[in-house]
């Protein structure tokens, strides 16, 4: 049986769509594991949507089925993808894990591999808080939490203005979003990936 890893991600104007295929990317290299990418509901209405600009970037990952909370029982390990609003998760997310409760009911998720990667609009807007907040939720359900070690030489690179933290990767998308992922930020999140979907396929074998 394969290992089963999902990619699981809210995201507005597409950051962290880059991020999730290259976390997927990564895991996909691991022999032996099979990767779902999914995308949780929007919770804005279109008109809102249209306004802000990001309906017409929300046209790229349309593709990506919408997340079912009974289906994160059928992963091996769940790497979740988020925004910051203000130092935490988006609201998006946050709806959906609170739609949870009978997995965590049931137990459903102890002992599944948990990790999360996320973004900013600047370079100390919540990269890290947005992370170890999310944390709490996965230790509730019981998650083994993996984040991005040091191995991972790109944490430590100060040659440019980077995301990236030991607790999962991360992008700068810019005040007015126009900064996409750079090479080194796709570079953690393609490790971390790879790093979960390793650890996940040691646990389940």
């Amino acid at each position: 049986m394969p290992t089963k890893v999902q990619v699981v991600f809210y995201s507005t104007y597409g950051h962290v769509y880059r991020m999730a295929e290259a976390v997927a990317q990564g895991a996909r290299e691991v022999e032996g594991v099979e990767v779902s990418l999914f995308q949780v509901p929007e919770l804005m209405p279109d008109d809102i949507l249209e306004k802000i600009g990001a309906k017409a970037a929300r046209k790229a990952f349309a593709h990506i089925p919408m997340a079912e909370p009974e289906r994160l029982a059928e992963a091996d390990a769940i790497i979740f993808g988020t925004p910051t609003r203000f130092g935490n998760m988006a609201a998006q997310m946050r709806n959906f894990l609170d739609r949870t409760g009978g997995l965590w009911m049931k137990g459903a998720l102890i002992g599944k591999v948990g990790s999360v990667f996320a973004s900013t609009a600047t370079q100390h807007g919540g990269q890290e808080t947005t992370i170890t907040s999310f944390h709490s939720t996965l230790f509730h359900h019981g998650m083994i939490v993996v984040g991005v070690p040091y191995s991972q030489q790109g944490l430590v690179n100060m040659s440019e203005i980077t995301g990236g933290t030991p607790y999962g990767a991360t992008t700068l998308a810019g005040p007015d979003g126009s900064r996409l992922p750079s090479e080194n930020e796709l570079a953690i999140a393609r490790f971390q990936g790879r790093h979960v979907a390793g650890i996940a396929k040691k646990l389940s074998s």
